[in-house]
């Protein structure tokens, strides 16, 4: 099993930037794939950014591309994604998710971080 535990989320105003970090335990995250997702109110829950923890492999959202960046830390086994010139669009609850390479769907998911975009 694989524990994701997030941190970072907040209020901002339109054009700022805010780190959001998941610190993952359990199991050894070499075989599997990160990903942060996020779910407005009203909205389905939408992939944002993904990444193959041994790397060589990333994914953005088109709405997000240019302005987040999805990192991994292997000393820390952490996953980070940072979010820059924030829009009041980007509002919601982000997850942390992970799954194992050969898994269809995630199926690790962290307790979610509120992300509030003033504008």
């Amino acid at each position: 099993q694989v524990q994701l535990v997030e941190s970072g989320g907040g209020s901002v105003y339109n054009g700022d930037s805010l780190r959001l970090s998941c610190a993952a335990s359990g199991l050894p995250l070499n075989n599997h794939y990160m990903a942060w997702f996020r779910q407005a109110p009203g909205k389905q829950r939408e992939l944002v950014a993904s990444m193959r923890w041994s790397g060589g492999f990333t994914y953005y959202l088109g709405s997000v591309r240019g302005r987040f960046t999805i990192s991994s830390d292997y000393a820390k086994n952490a996953v980070y994604l940072q979010m820059n010139s924030l829009k009041p669009e980007d509002t919601a609850v982000y997850y942390c998710a992970a799954r194992e390479s050969t898994a269809a769907r995630y199926n690790f998911w962290g307790q979610g971080t509120q992300v509030t975009v003033s504008s």
